[in-house]
């Protein structure tokens, strides 16, 4: 890796840990397994993917040469479009791809769909796979079988303005009672700021709040799942959190129908005082008026000096089920999130690497990313592994829920049973 390393993420990147998974039907696994030929790969169209491109044709060359007779043709497509896209390769395994970039939260309903190989024994004799991090591999895991590579991981930390908490006299809060507190205050003394940026609509915001308070989305696994978001910790952790809506920070008719990169650019744009984002958010906010006058630190969790635990995003690289190649195209998707292409990667589009040897390298060199390792360091988490979570992703239950609370339509109680029945649909109708 370079001594220099450049982050040029767009916000809209982690967007693509997010999808509705597509409902398939007649494929079926290849029983052919070709060492020549042509190999398909579908990654995700980034917002500038030219740097993205140079690392993969680099990764294609040393394919080809090790592998006399394959070749390797590579098709960026739309994140928009991706959902439709590989329903079809799944349903007409003819003209489908090898290999996909996809993200982390579909590899359940991609597996319940039958597209993605089970490449369990693959992936434990590779070498380099004893330095993926737990929740990379938990997110390429269903029931205990591998269905593809992690590719890079993303987290979020809580931005917060360097030169307003000079003013006011104020130090990062150590916990979420200091932060709560702390947003309220500067409110109260500079009422054109946001304490705190909040968003109803921003889920992975809030569930650190819930994860914090010891609550879950849900308990179980596989087809057994259950909502706990109605439990007395999740509660503690939703009420905490819709705290921080109204005039005394951020008020309700303004932020309830804030996401993620709305309360990031109120933040860059210097409305906020602070904000939770990613290390993807880092160019977003360095192209702002606050540019040169903030800092990140982990987000507080409840105990003084301690990390809310946060929502590990990032996409994988799988095997379609389908493909004739099977060890080309396992090889490929282990050179494609190698250690040596994830620290390029690093360098060329700032995705933090899976491995954690290579993202400790990467934060030496790039000592802004320090918050974001020690916030995977202390312990991240997931969304249920279950092919429900597009449904319930997709239908706005969460969202749903906290800005019925903000609004004041239901209590915390109501709302958070309300949330948890049409979980429980999801994961009742997804077998």
């Amino acid at each position: 890796m370079k001594p220099s390393v450049r982050l040029a993420v767009a916000a809209a990147v982690l967007a693509a840990a997010v999808a509705c998974a597509p409902q398939t039907s007649g494929n079926s696994a290849s029983d052919k397994d070709e060492r020549t030929g042509t190999l398909r790969v579908w990654l995700f169209q980034e917002v500038n993917n030219k740097p993205k491109r140079q690392v993969v044709d680099s990764v294609v060359a040393g394919f080809e040469k090790a592998h006399e007779g394959a070749e390797v043709t590579v098709e960026y497509i739309p994140v928009e479009t991706r959902a439709q896209r590989i329903k079809a390769a799944f349903n007409d395994p003819s003209s489908a791809p090898d290999l996909i970039e996809y993200g982390n939260t579909d590899t359940a309903g991609y597996v319940k769909d039958g597209g993605l190989a089970d490449v369990t024994e693959e992936f434990g004799a590779w070498d380099e796979a004893k330095d993926t991090d737990p929740t990379a591999r938990q997110s390429v895991t269903v029931d205990g079988k591998v269905y593809g590579a992690p590719y890079f991981v993303g987290v979020r930390a809580l931005y917060y303005r360097t030169d307003v908490f000079a003013d006011l006299g104020l130090e990062p809060p150590a916990d979420q009672a200091a932060l709560i507190s702390t947003a309220k205050k500067i409110r109260a003394e500079r009422p054109e700021l946001y304490g705190i940026a909040v968003g109803g609509a921003y889920t992975y915001g809030a569930m650190p709040f819930l994860w914090a308070h010891g609550g879950e989305l849900a308990t179980g696994k596989g087809g057994s799942y259950a909502a706990a978001v109605d439990s007395p910790e999740a509660r503690k952790g939703i009420e905490a959190y819709t705290s921080l809506f109204g005039d005394d920070n951020c008020p309700a008719a303004k932020c309830a129908g804030m996401g993620g990169n709305d309360t990031v650019t109120a933040f860059a744009s210097g409305k906020a005082a602070m904000a939770i984002g990613g290390d993807f958010s880092h160019a977003a906010v360095e192209a702002g008026k606050v540019k040169g006058k903030y800092a990140v630190v982990p987000l507080p969790g409840v105990e003084p000096g301690s990390v809310a635990p946060a929502f590990a995003g990032g996409n994988n690289i799988g095997v379609l089920k389908s493909t004739s190649h099977r060890t080309l195209a396992v090889d490929l998707m282990k050179r494609l999130a190698s250690k040596k292409a994830q620290g390029e990667m690093f360098e060329a589009m700032g995705f933090l690497p899976t491995f954690t040897d290579v993202r400790e390298q990467a934060a030496a060199e790039e000592p802004f990313l320090k918050p974001f390792v020690e916030t995977l360091a202390a312990g991240t988490e997931f969304v249920p592994a279950s092919p429900a979570w597009a449904q319930i992703d997709s239908s706005q239950v969460l969202p749903t829920m906290f800005q019925e609370i903000v609004s004041g339509k239901k209590d915390v109680d109501t709302a958070a049973g309300d949330a948890a029945k049409k979980m429980n649909e999801a994961f009742g109708s997804a077998g």
